[in-house]
């Protein structure tokens, strides 16, 4: 016979354990806050925008195909521009102790929708150096994309600026406890589910028909032990007031 649970029994089941589900969320919510408040670098992030656009001289305009071009330049641009030749540069131009390897990591590059506009955005545990590895790196490339591709189409249109009071892009306290408490709330319900599969005692009468199939024709009430020892002595009161009673009489 194919076992169903009802959500009764779910109910239950959550209610009964309500306790260790509460303390799992709590539990995974304060680790999630100590991690990225204590633990986790904040890190800034800073971005530059560089323009691809033919420079054009007096008297001439640029065609559809020269937009396309250029459009279709970026994805070379794009690999370009995370490569040794334009990283080994911006590495000796700040004077950084930093791999080729660790600095891509920190870049993030790509154009905005289809246009000519590229962005160049790094992510630093010091906002003031994501700042001058972002102008850096754009600056670089524009020099070097004249001797490496002979064309001179790049300009940069906006470069990168370090605010007054920089917000680092991570961690994200809120959304991380956010995320804690989910999984802390299911790794609750889940445990709560599996110790009551694993408890294969018998408690109450519902439970002696469900796995017995016997009808249930009576039961034995729970026995307070307080109870008990409270009307002992009260019954061993009353015979010695009563013996007392007898003596006098």
């Amino acid at each position: 016979m194919e076992e169903t649970i009802s959500l009764k029994e779910i109910y239950q089941t959550i209610k009964k354990r309500l306790g260790l589900i509460v303390l799992l969320a709590v539990l995974a919510v304060a680790a999630a806050a100590i991690i990225s408040y204590f633990v986790l670098t904040p890190m800034y992030q800073s971005s530059t925008q560089i323009l691809v656009n033919q420079a054009k001289e007096e008297g001439q305009t640029l065609t559809q195909a020269d937009l396309r071009t250029n459009v279709e330049l970026i994805n070379t641009y794009n690999v370009i521009i995370t490569s040794p030749r334009i990283l080994d540069p911006v590495i000796e131009e700040l004077g950084i102790e930093q791999s080729v390897g660790s600095l891509r990591s920190q870049l993030t590059v790509g154009s905005e929708g289809n246009s000519q506009v590229v962005y160049i955005r790094v992510q630093d545990e010091s906002p003031a150096m994501a700042v001058n590895k972002a102008n850096t790196i754009a600056t670089v490339f524009q020099r070097e994309i004249v001797e490496l591709m002979n064309v001179d189409n790049v300009s940069i249109l906006s470069p990168a600026e370090l605010s007054a009071n920089p917000a680092p892009v991570s961690p994200n306290p809120t959304l991380n406890m956010a995320i804690a408490l989910v999984v802390g709330l299911m790794a609750g319900v889940g445990l709560a589910f599996l110790i009551e599969f694993l408890d294969n005692t018998i408690k109450t009468e519902d439970q002696v028909e469900k796995h017995l199939g016997l009808p249930v024709i009576g039961a034995i009430s729970r026995i307070d032990q307080n109870n008990v020892e409270v009307k002992k002595m009260s019954m061993n009161n009353r015979r010695t007031r009563n013996g007392r009673e007898s003596f006098g009489a």
